[in-house]
C-alpha cells in the first residue's frame, strides 16, 4: 500500500490544512504510543503547492541531531502562519495605492518572505528532505509546468537540486501578490517561476501520476491519497463589476478563478478514477466547505482574521473527529503491516 499526503496552496489560509495536520500527529502519538511519532513517519510521498509546499517542506525538513527525523513538528510549522503571517502579507499605503494604479506589478515586496523562508530553512536542500515529495511550479520562460522532485534531486545532483529556500519561494510566487522567483539550481542553473497554483492548486494528482510512473504501474487500487484543501471561496464575481475592473485590479480576480477551477477539477477527477475501481474510500479530500466567518482573500492575514482562520480550522476539525480516529487507526495499523517501511529505498541507490 502506498500513502500519499496532498496539500494545496491557499497562502494565509495554509492555516487550515496545517492545523487538522497538528490534530492528526497528535492522534497517531497517542495511537501508537509513541510520543516521538511524526507524520513524516505514515506516509510514503508528499506533494504540496504554494502554501502546501511550504508546509510540506517543513514537515519533511531533517533535524540537525538525525537527519532521518523532522526537524518541526506539525505544530511547529503551522507556526510559521501565525507568527509571522501578518508579517509577510504587510504592505504601506503607499506601494497599495502605487499597486490600485498599475504601477507596481506585485503588492508584497517578497525580501520580507525570503527572509522568514532563510530562518527556517537556511542552507537545507531539497535532495536531504526525509521522504519522497513534490513541488510544483510554473516556468514563464519555458512556458512549461515546473516540478520540484526529491528523488530526481538526488539521482540526478546538483542539477536538479535547489535549496529549500528557493523552492518555497517559487512554489509560492502567486501572480500579483509577489514577484516571479528568480532562483537557481545548486549547479547555477537559472530558473523564473510562478505559484503552482496555476496548474495544480490541489496537487493530489500530480503527486498520484509521479508514484504511478515510479512504480511503473496503471494499478490505483492499493494507492491512499489524502488530500486537505484550504477551502473553497466561492466567492461570486457580478459582471458589470468585473467588467469595469481596471486591468491591473483583475489580477487578484482571477488567480482566485484559476486555483479554484484547477482544484475543483482535480478534485472531480480523482474522485471519478478511484470510483471506476470502486475504491471510492481511497481518496479523501478534507477542507471547509463555508468560509463565511473568515476573510478567505489568500493574503488576508491580519492578527484578527488569523484568528478567525484558526477558530475555523478548529471547527473542521470537530467535524472530522471521527474521521481522524480512523485515519490514525488505519494509519498505525498499516505501518505495523509492512516489513519494510522505506518503499523507495531502491530510487536512493
Amino acid at each position: 500500500m502506498k500513502r500519499i499526503l496532498s496539500i494545496d496552496g491557499g497562502g494565509i489560509r495554509g492555516i487550515i490544512p496545517g492545523m487538522f495536520l497538528v490534530a492528526l500527529e497528535k492522534r497517531l502519538q497517542d495511537t501508537s504510543g509513541n510520543p516521538q511519532a511524526h507524520l513524516s513517519d505514515y506516509f510514503d510521498f508528499f506533494a504540496g503547492t504554494s502554501t502546501g509546499g511550504i508546509l510540506t517542506a517543513l514537515l519533511l525538513s531533517p533535524s540537525n541531531e538525525n537527519p532521518t527525523k523532522p526537524r518541526f513538528s506539525a505544530q511547529e510549522a503551522v507556526d510559521i502562519y501565525i507568527n509571522h503571517g501578518t508579517e509577510i502579507f504587510s504592505t504601506s499605503n503607499w506601494r497599495r495605492f502605487l499597486n490600485r494604479f498599475g504601477l507596481l506589478s506585485e503588492l508584497y515586496n517578497a525580501g520580507t518572505f525570503e527572509k522568514v523562508l532563510l530562518d527556517y530553512f537556511a542552507d537545507s536542500k531539497l535532495s536531504e528532505l526525509i521522504k519522497p515529495s513534490i513541488f510544483t511550479a510554473y516556468n514563464i520562460e519555458l512556458r512549461k509546468n515546473h516540478l520540484f522532485r526529491q528523488q530526481k534531486s538526488i539521482s540526478h545532483g546538483d542539477s536538479r537540486d535547489f535549496y529549500l529556500r528557493d523552492v518555497c519561494r517559487a512554489t509560492a510566487a502567486a501572480p500579483t501578490y509577489f514577484s516571479v522567483a528568480e532562483i537557481f539550481s545548486i549547479s547555477n542553473t537559472r530558473y523564473t517561476l510562478l505559484d503552482g497554483g496555476m496548474f495544480a492548486h490541489n496537487p493530489s494528482i500530480v503527486a498520484l501520476l509521479e508514484v504511478l510512473k515510479t512504480f511503473k504501474t496503471f494499478k490505483i487500487d492499493d494507492i491512499h491519497i489524502l488530500s486537505l484543501g484550504t477551502g473553497a471561496t466561492k466567492k461570486s464575481y457580478e459582471y458589470e463589476d468585473f467588467k469595469k475592473m481596471r486591468s491591473i485590479s483583475i489580477g487578484p480576480a482571477l488567480v482566485d478563478i484559476v486555483t479554484s477551477s484547477v482544484s475543483e477539477s482535480n478534485d472531480y477527477f480523482l474522485k471519478q478514477l478511484f470510483s471506476s475501481v470502486k475504491r471510492s474510500g481511497n481518496y479523501k479530500r478534507i477542507e471547509p466547505h463555508n468560509l463565511s466567518s473568515i476573510d478567505p482573500a489568500m493574503d488576508a492575514a491580519s492578527k484578527t482574521n488569523i484568528q478567525r482562520i484558526i477558530s475555523l480550522a478548529d471547527k473542521m476539525i470537530s467535524e472530522n473527529e471521527h474521521e481522524l480516529d480512523l485515519l490514525a487507526e488505519d494509519l498505525v495499523k498499516d505501518q505495523k503491516n509492512r516489513n519494510d517501511n522505506s518503499m523507495w529505498r531502491f530510487l536512493k541507490n
